[in-house]
């Protein structure tokens, strides 16, 4: 099992828990590839946002695999959002061997540009580096270690330094388990997910101590043909939400969602469409 960064360890049960559940808002998702250096367009549209403003605001999002013909670096992403905001996100793995080089910015303040490199050069081991570019202090380290069906990851920071967050996952079979400690081992996250079969699967997760003290959530996800996924949990708030996700056919998908909280009596729902 290859190693994850230590934000991605409890990766496969979240996968249940939380992907693919549009549960509030409408949006209309599109992406199509264009013939200039691979160059991909993605827009985004929130539906009927509210009373206000806009009803069909957008963020439209870029993509050059090799921008003006240049293969040394890509351009991960260009986006502008509905509010005017910008995110440039550029990176690059032809310095090194194993090395992946990547810088972020919001195109407006220098204080907000971050750059990275990521190592994955030696075997079962990933190593992760970020840092401000005006404060460099400010970085934070990702490094895990994957041996056999384990996999443990640690994250350093300036201000954990005696007391770094660490964690470990472990997979066997059709059994996930994680377990992470945050906070200078204040806040204590537990995850499992069992596969019971090719279309069948299960998760939970449990947080103790933080200020997510007692959040749980159990759910699970059924396929029961190819390009169709149902999804439902339950939540500590005593919501329930459940999700279906449809292939209607090739390039366009239908995801809609509803959670009933049954301690207010409020429902919600949300639906979305991607076109690709």
């Amino acid at each position: 099992m290859a190693p994850v960064k230590f934000d991605d360890i409890a990766k496969t049960a979240n996968e249940v828990l939380n992907d693919d559940y549009q549960t509030s808002g409408y949006q209309f998702n599109a992406k199509q590839k264009t013939s200039w250096d691979g160059a991909v367009i993605s827009t985004a549209v929130d539906l009927f946002p509210g009373k206000e403003g806009c009803m069909t605001p957008a963020k439209l999002t870029w993509k050059f695999p090799t921008p003006l013909g240049v293969s040394a670096f890509a351009i991960d992403k260009l986006e502008m959002d509905k509010t005017g905001g910008m995110k440039l996100e550029m990176s690059s793995d032809k310095a090194y061997k194993g090395l992946k080089l990547e810088c972020k910015s919001d195109l407006k303040s220098t204080a907000k540009i971050v750059g990275a490199c990521t190592y994955t050069g030696i075997a079962d081991l990933f190593l992760k580096m970020e840092t401000k570019a005006t404060k460099p202090q400010d970085f934070v380290l990702d490094i895990s270690k994957a041996q056999g069906p384990a996999t443990v990851a640690m994250k350093l920071t300036p201000s954990n330094m005696t007391s770094p967050d660490v964690g470990l996952r472990v997979l066997s079979g059709p059994v996930f388990a994680s377990f992470a400690a945050k906070e200078a081992f204040s806040t204590f996250v537990a995850s499992c997910h069992y596969k019971a079969t090719s279309e069948l699967r299960c998760a939970a997760s449990y947080t103790y101590g933080g200020k997510a003290n007692g959040n749980f959530t159990v759910g699970v996800a059924f396929e029961p043909k190819k390009g169709t996924l149902l999804k439902a949990k339950v939540q500590q708030d005593q919501s329930v939400s459940c999700s279906v996700k449809h292939g209607l056919t090739k390039g366009f998908t239908l995801l809609g969602g509803l959670k009933y909280d049954t301690v207010k009596g409020m429902p919600s729902c949300g639906f979305k469409l991607n076109v690709e």
